[in-house]
């Protein structure tokens, strides 16, 4: 489950998972949902990613700027993630095509995760992972 939430000038992305993977997961698809429909984006190509932050929230946002890294640098969209937490490293795949505009019906640009609303936590029986995306 993903979400987004209200922010004055830019949009908080919100991912809900049983697992903190799953939550993580959720944040990254909500974040290309800020970019474009990824429900029509193709999970034809995967991008390994590997990231390190010794704080779980600082963790959140470098893998998300990464994908954000990973799409403009590769000029694609991405709509399957796959998230392993060890420790302090995460190690994932994104799956995804090169940009269609058109066919992804392409939004906004994100340009980068920040610190703002910035949590990772469990609550309610469930993992919350979540941000403000500077657009």
């Amino acid at each position: 489950m993903w979400e987004h939430f209200a922010h004055q000038a830019d949009i908080g992305i919100r991912g809900i998972g049983a697992t903190l993977e799953e939550a993580f997961a959720e944040a990254a698809y909500a974040l290309m949902a800020v970019m474009c429909n990824p429900q029509k984006v193709r999970p034809l190509e995967p991008v390994s990613v590997s990231v390190q932050m010794d704080d779980r929230e600082l963790l959140l946002a470098e893998w998300l700027n990464q994908i954000l890294y990973e799409a403009d640098t590769r000029k694609m969209f991405f709509s399957r993630f796959e998230v392993k937490i060890s420790g302090d490293t995460l190690s994932g795949v994104l799956w995804g095509e090169r940009m269609d505009p058109v066919r992804h019906e392409a939004a906004v640009e994100a340009k980068a995760a920040t610190y703002q609303m910035l949590k990772v936590a469990f609550e309610d029986g469930r993992w919350i992972a979540q941000c403000v995306v500077d657009v």
